[in-house]
């Protein structure tokens, strides 16, 4: 359920759209158009006047830019507002995509790289304004493609199931809930994993551009060369991607459209990481701002709600729902309502999906991809008679 879009003189839009293309709302597979409400406006992130067209095979592009911003000689750069809290190897994905884990993990262990004139883990996080220094930087060798295994091969075609889109230089995957997007302690099977079967003729794996929860599904953006990388790298550091969630929570919001402001830091416990709301000034927090707004209620004890995070931090969607006092179904971590019951024939699981991304094409025009709900929810969404095909009102939300 995708498209992507090129811009040409105004003019009406097309209504052909191929079988599997997204409608101009977000929505399921094989669910209708809606009718048009009077006197509404655009979505402010949607391209007006646009002519939806085939992707079209990509020209090859020298990858060259994109080594150029590698260091050759030692470097040292500041952390930015949108850089806080963010972790040493993340900072380094981030900055220059390209990079291989291991090579990240051998200039931190080494040394190479200063924390203000410290040696760090690439575990650490930084902070807004501290001094990194970065050593010369080297993308390394590629490993040449060979055949692949039978469990390759079925690697490959789970991945191929899960792709909602794809071309030359992007892909977007639905990502199951409880598959994680990176490796960690115990982790044995994770999508960062599972794109070593795609590596191309030169040897190029597929890079993560993004990543969500683990019990999160939905669309996660992956380049599938140095180049879209680094562009899409950027759209996300520039704030040009827009992405909405959906979400089922426990009450009705009021009121029910709305923007939630605060600070958020990681607060370590015995056995869990969880962030918490924290005031301007604490050490390690960070701004998060989201929209919400509630698309349908089930009586007055279960809302889907739908989110637009303007940043990106870790659990922002869980944290400050559970913050104004709807914590999102099925949440393990922000959940902690008392006495609240689990309306019978819902599943325990968390009830947040990532479901439309919308992002500048590393070669013109506009990707449009949105994914469908998971079993789980659209079990809950069927149990609480929700209609997926409602006008969602969070596209008319401001983008800041």
């Amino acid at each position: 359920m995708s498209r992507r879009i090129k811009r040409t003189n105004p003019g009406p839009r097309s209504r052909d759209e191929r079988k599997d293309a997204r409608p101009s709302r977000s929505r399921p597979h094989g669910d209708h158009k809606p009718a048009s409400r009077p006197g509404s406006k655009p979505p402010r992130f949607e391209p007006e006047r646009v002519e939806k067209r085939a992707p079209r095979p990509a020209a090859p592009s020298p990858e060259k830019p994109t080594e150029a911003l590698l260091p050759t000689k030692v470097q040292t750069v500041t952390v930015t507002a949108d850089e806080n809290n963010m972790r040493v190897d993340r900072f380094l994905e981030a900055r220059f995509p390209g990079l291989s884990f291991s090579h990240i993990q051998r200039v931190v262990r080494k040394g190479e790289l200063r924390v203000d004139g410290k040696r760090v883990d690439s575990k650490d996080r930084l902070e807004e304004g501290q001094s990194v220094r970065i050593p010369p930087l080297k993308l390394e060798t590629p490993k040449a493609a060979g055949a692949l295994s039978e469990a390759a091969q079925k690697t490959l075609t789970t991945l191929k199931e899960m792709t909602l889109y794809e071309d030359d230089d992007v892909l977007v995957l639905n990502k199951p809930a409880g598959l994680a997007v990176q490796g960690g302690s115990g982790m044995t099977r994770h999508v960062d994993q599972m794109l070593e079967v795609m590596r191309d003729a030169k040897g190029q794996k597929p890079r993560l551009v993004h990543r969500i929860d683990r019990e999160t599904s939905g669309c996660l953006l992956v380049a599938k060369t140095r180049f879209a990388a680094s562009a899409l790298t950027g759209s996300f550091r520039s704030r040009s991607t827009r992405k909405i969630y959906w979400a089922l929570v426990a009450g009705v919001p009021k009121p029910k459209q709305g923007r939630i402001s605060t600070f958020l830091a990681r607060e370590e416990g015995e056995d869990d990481t969880i962030m918490r709301i924290a005031a301007h000034g604490d050490e390690g927090a960070s701004h998060a701002v989201t929209y919400y707004a509630v698309v349908e209620t089930a009586g007055s004890k279960l809302a889907w709600v739908s989110l637009k995070p303007v940043t990106g931090r870790t659990h922002q969607l869980r944290a400050h729902m559970a913050h104004i006092g709807h914590a999102i179904v099925g949440d393990p971590k922000y959940f902690n309502i008392e006495n609240w019951q689990l309306p019978g024939g819902l599943q325990n699981r968390l009830h947040l999906l990532a479901r439309r991304i919308v992002i500048p094409h590393p070669r013109g025009g506009v990707i449009d991809v949105s994914a469908p709900l998971p079993p789980h929810m659209q079990q809950s969404w069927n149990l609480l008679g929700l209609d997926t095909t409602r006008f969602d009102p969070i596209e008319n939300a401001p983008e800041e």
